[in-house]
């Protein structure tokens, strides 16, 4: 995101307010615009109902009527732009049961929402001093406090939404902040309660807290509040040195596998995060796929023969187990690395095979589990170099159905 956006944004809060409106560049494009972050996205707030906005911007499409959120296109960037409003009660601990826009005030719109970061606005047509419009000193603790504080009653915020307490950790950790004592008590507290809360949600916040580069802080954060025995059933002492060095680029599976491996869990982790988190399949293998090579690299690497070296190398879940061999220990992780890339010359990795299956049956062999096992053989025999035709690959595959093959 970038100038084209912001400049989308600043155009249709000018549009509403040139059609009688009041309208606001608001919550985290705010809060990240004041901390020098470029915004992921802008969010405008108006007084204008989703009718009015439609009457401004014809063509736009309501995606959230009911909660009157309305996206406006401008020069191809879309904006979510949402009216003003106060939220009704939150029967379900997820999202407001209705909620009211007749008459809704700015100031009430910010009440409503979790944390006094996010409950910033900013007129972009102000000199610049009186920019920002803060109802609740998010700027003070954004700035001076560097807290993560809720807006009103913290209880109060966590009852109406208890996926609150995972973001309150997840800004905490982002931008190097703490959690007020009061929330931080709120959120210890009603730690037990997160179980209310979907598991797709749940997983949702926790795969993003997890992929930022302060993984573990928000680990620890986790730990210390009792959420992550509320989201894995089991509570756990740790530093978390794996995620502490785990390389920026590492994927979500790998933070998710170094979670687990830091909280010291065994057994069917994949299934167990699976489930906890709502992962998805490819999401669950490719963490199956990581801690079931890793030891493999730790184990038999250094003895491993050629063709061994480039079947793990070539093993799907390769990547991520380096980038967890590398946050323990970066020497081996590195020489792996290094003979990957020697190994990466001449025929590659995974060569297409010399020998197939039909070569097989055409030399008269019938087709069963052995064939398998000389495929195998011929190939293994590729990959260390030591054949480099389909004849030469044929004599491999025929020595292992005669049992001779040394």
């Amino acid at each position: 995101m970038g100038k084209a956006e912001y400049q989308a944004a600043c155009h249709i809060v000018r549009a509403l307010k040139g059609a009688g409106h009041e309208a606001v560049l608001a919550g985290g494009c705010v809060r990240d615009r004041l901390l020098g972050i470029v915004p992921k996205d802008y969010d405008v707030a108006t007084s204008a109902t989703p009718e009015q906005v439609k009457a401004v911007f014809p063509g736009s499409k309501g995606v959230g009527e009911a909660f009157a959120v309305v996206l406006v296109r401008h020069e191809e960037v879309v904006t979510e732009v949402a009216t003003f409003r106060k939220d009704g009660p939150y029967a379900d601990g997820r999202r407001p049961d209705y909620v009211e826009l007749d008459g809704a005030t700015m100031e009430e719109d910010a009440a409503r929402r979790d944390f006094t970061i996010n409950g910033l606005f900013e007129d972009p047509d102000r000199e610049e001093a009186s920019k920002v419009i803060d109802f609740h000193d998010g700027v003070t603790d954004l700035k001076k406090h560097r807290c993560v504080r809720a807006i009103g009653d913290p209880a109060a915020r966590i009852a109406e939404d208890r996926l609150r307490m995972l973001r309150a950790v997840r800004f905490a950790a982002r931008f190097g902040f703490h959690i007020e004592a009061a929330t931080k008590q709120a959120i210890v507290k009603h730690a037990p309660e997160l179980g209310a809360v979907s598991l797709e949600r749940v997983g949702g916040e926790v795969v993003m807290m997890l992929g930022h580069q302060a993984r573990a802080q928000a680990a620890g954060m986790l730990q210390e509040l009792g959420l992550d025995r509320a989201i894995l059933g089991s509570a756990a002492n740790s530093d978390f040195p794996r995620l502490a060095n785990l390389s920026s680029e590492a994927s979500n599976a790998a933070a998710l596998a170094a979670w687990a491996l830091d909280r010291g869990m065994s057994g069917d982790v994949a299934g167990v995060l699976r489930d906890a988190l709502r992962l998805s399949n490819d999401t669950e293998d490719a963490i199956r796929d990581a801690l079931g090579l890793l030891p493999r690299l730790l184990a038999e690497w250094s003895a491993a023969g050629v063709a061994a070296k480039k079947r793990m190398a070539n093993h799907p879940g390769f990547q991520a187990a380096w980038w967890l061999l590398e946050a323990t220990s970066p020497e081996s992780a590195q020489a792996i690395a290094a003979e990957v890339a020697d190994l990466s010359q001449g025929i590659g990795l995974a060569p297409a095979p010399l020998l197939s299956g039909d070569e097989l049956i055409a030399a008269g062999h019938r087709p069963g589990p052995h064939f398998a096992v000389a495929l195998d053989a011929a190939y293994d025999a590729q990959l260390a170099g030591l054949v480099s035709t389909l004849e030469e690959a044929m004599v491999i595959a025929e020595r292992t159905f005669r049992g001779d093959l040394a």
